[in-house]
């Protein structure tokens, strides 16, 4: 079960919770802002959030997470390219916005499956796709036919590239190579936009 939250701070972002039905366990992805707003869905619907998963390491995809990571005991998780960024509000783009910064973190790597404790069926495989930063990570639900993309594209192209460590080459290497060779039917789930299939990214991009 995917379900969406768009919270606002600097900038309006969506945030996604991949929960299993069955025992209501799950994954939070890109806490940006507004953690209380993000903290009662979760109380409400009675979700267990195992972990927290960042696509990148920009603050508007992790300035509820540090909030967030306390309240639910549980871990947060980034790539280590763009473990620096956590801590470097230069980097994570916070620095006329308070200097946000998250101090604790775990490590998740390319092709590592991120699995439940509560259901170890059910899990979000990592894909590690460059460019908008050097870090960035696609998380894909083969089961859910779903990949959670962060700002590595939106649903009218590729994502930016203009930030510290943002690479356009890079980044639509990483499009081609990794998320438009996912099965067509696949749903993109971006950051600041509606989703687009794999097929309508391909037709976007390569006509």
């Amino acid at each position: 079960m995917i379900k969406e939250l768009q919270v606002t701070g600097v900038y309006t972002t969506n945030t996604y919770f991949y929960i299993d039905s069955h025992s209501k366990a799950g994954f939070l992805i890109d806490p940006g802002a507004q953690a209380g707003l993000i903290y009662d869905a979760i109380v409400r619907n009675g979700w267990k959030i195992e972990k927290i998963l960042l696509t990148h390491g920009h603050f508007d995809h992790f300035g509820a997470a540090e909030v967030l990571r306390e309240k639910l005991v549980a871990p947060i998780y980034i790539y280590p390219e763009d473990a620096s960024y956590l801590t470097d509000p230069y980097l994570n783009l916070s620095g006329n916005y308070g200097g946000i910064k998250v101090t604790h973190y775990e490590e998740l790597y390319d092709g590592e499956e991120i699995r439940l404790k509560e259901n170890n069926g059910f899990y979000l495989k990592v894909i590690h796709t460059p460019g908008h930063t050097p870090g960035s990570v696609t998380f894909w639900s083969p089961e859910e036919k779903a990949a959670f993309v962060g700002d590595l594209l939106y649903q009218h192209g590729p994502g930016l590239t203009n930030f510290p460590g943002g690479n356009r080459r890079i980044l639509e290497q990483s499009i081609i190579d990794r998320i438009l060779t996912l099965p067509e039917d696949t749903v993109l789930l971006s950051g600041h936009s509606s989703p687009i299939t794999v097929a309508e990214e391909r037709r976007l991009l390569l006509g």
